[in-house]
């Protein structure tokens, strides 16, 4: 399946989805593209509300602006992998029967899943800005997130 298949396919059958991956085999390659994929819409999504800021600065390119973000988004591989470690040590502690790769798997897929909603979330904050909507989207945001990472993490570490 396509990537962005795999997403609409999240969204409605979440243990399912993280599942045909897992049949996949190992392959860090893959698992890495995931938070590559993430990355690269999450840095997508900024740019909105970059040329915003530039806007009303009254700077005459958003440029700048957008390639901090660029290296910000980088910067945050290392947290990724952490975390997913951090959460592979507590299903482990709660009785949990996955893997580390597996634990990369569920939370970079789970990253992956939201990416329209980055791009909904960027979007909202380049137009309206910070308001009761863009919060609103945020929420969502993070609800989205968690509810499936949650649902995953719990999928993979079933053994």
């Amino acid at each position: 399946m396509a990537v962005t298949s795999d997403i609409v396919a999240s969204w409605r059958q979440p243990r399912a989805a993280v599942r045909r991956h897992l049949r996949r085999g190992v392959s860090e390659p893959f698992v890495f593209s995931l938070l590559m994929v993430f990355l690269i819409v999450a840095f997508v999504a900024q740019w909105p509300l970059a040329s915003r800021e530039a806007f009303v600065a009254g700077e005459p390119s958003a440029a700048p602006r957008i390639l901090a973000r660029a290296f910000a988004v980088l910067a945050t591989i290392p947290f990724w992998y952490l975390l997913a470690a951090i959460s592979r040590l507590a299903a482990k502690a709660l009785g949990g029967q996955g893997s580390w790769y597996s634990a990369r798997l569920a939370l970079f897929w789970a990253l992956t899943t939201i990416t329209p909603l980055m791009l909904l979330q960027g979007m909202v904050a380049g137009m309206v800005g910070p308001s009761a909507g863009y919060w609103l989207v945020t929420g969502g945001l993070a609800l989205a997130f968690f509810g499936f990472w949650g649902v995953m993490l719990h999928e993979v570490e079933r053994g």
